[in-house]
């Protein structure tokens, strides 16, 4: 049995979904394009892998970023931490976003009526990243859905990088936190359950507050996929909080604030439009 659970952002047990259609448009519905993953040798082709089983305990683990996007609802779960926001403001989402240090994936952004920025949370999302290659199970995925035939059983199984995965997202904090925290605002990772665990277990995550404080710079949202009868929902499971040393303390290293608010909103203000108008509808 291949051990893909969602293809094209849908779980592969449905059975109203038209998957031949599916599978030639490549889209992604919670990014409304087409999925990014394709084969390196094939660049035509998308892989649409989202989530799949792995490990003796069978956890359902999210390895597309775009799956975190399912309803907005990471995005929601991120309002309260505008605490400039005032009634009659716009929000916006805006995406990818350079600052020193690196780029912020979204930026939730409350915004006056002539749209000017008055206030920002930065959200970063992580899943994991996987080892060897997950094609043989998606297309033997494919196989069980009636879509090909003869698929040979995979060779070998792919794996989880979690080490290098938590590592990565970690120093990439590092480099960013302090410039949220120096002006006062906000930063969140959002990630998987599964992912904040092993991040727990391996790291020094004792000073880290598991209840989150409005004060702190730096926020985990990680978010578990109940099942449903036949498909799966992205729900807020945990929620904790630290600052820029706190993140310091997790790897042993030192941060240095480096930019202003003013300069962050400059750059969100000339990516605002229209087609950035937050809504969770």
């Amino acid at each position: 049995m291949s051990r893909v659970r969602e293809l094209f952002t849908f779980s592969v047990e449905r059975d109203n979904v038209k998957w031949k259609g599916l599978i030639k448009s490549q889209q992604c519905r919670y990014s409304g394009k087409r999925c990014f993953k394709v084969r390196k040798s094939q660049a035509t082709v998308s892989i649409g892998t989202c989530t799949v089983c792995y490990g003796t305990e069978n956890k359902d683990v999210i390895i597309c970023p775009h799956r975190l996007l399912e309803r907005k609802q990471i995005f929601a779960d991120c309002l309260h931490l505008l605490t400039s926001h005032q009634p009659g403001n716009e929000l916006h989402l805006v995406p990818e976003v350079p600052i020193p240090g690196g780029s912020v994936d979204y930026f939730l952004v409350s915004t006056d009526s002539n749209r000017k920025v008055k206030d920002f949370v930065g959200i970063e999302l992580q899943t994991m990243d996987t080892t060897g290659t997950v094609w043989p199970e998606r297309e033997l995925a494919l196989q069980e859905l009636g879509l090909k035939k003869n698929v040979p059983e995979p060779e070998k199984p792919f794996g989880m990088n979690w080490k290098m995965t938590a590592k990565t997202i970690l120093v990439q904090l590092h480099h960013k936190i302090d410039t949220f925290e120096s002006i006062n605002k906000h930063l969140v990772l959002v990630v998987q359950d599964h992912l904040l665990e092993y991040i727990k277990k391996e790291f020094s995550f004792d000073h880290v507050n598991i209840q989150p404080l409005i004060g702190d710079s730096m926020h985990f949202h990680a978010y578990k996929l109940k099942k449903e009868d036949k498909d799966y929902k992205l729900v807020l499971d945990t929620r904790c909080s630290t600052d820029s040393e706190g993140i310091s303390k997790l790897l042993g290293l030192n941060a240095e604030a480096n930019v202003g608010f003013e300069e962050i909103a400059k750059i969100l203000e000339a990516k605002i439009s229209d087609s950035t108008v937050f809504s969770v509808t």
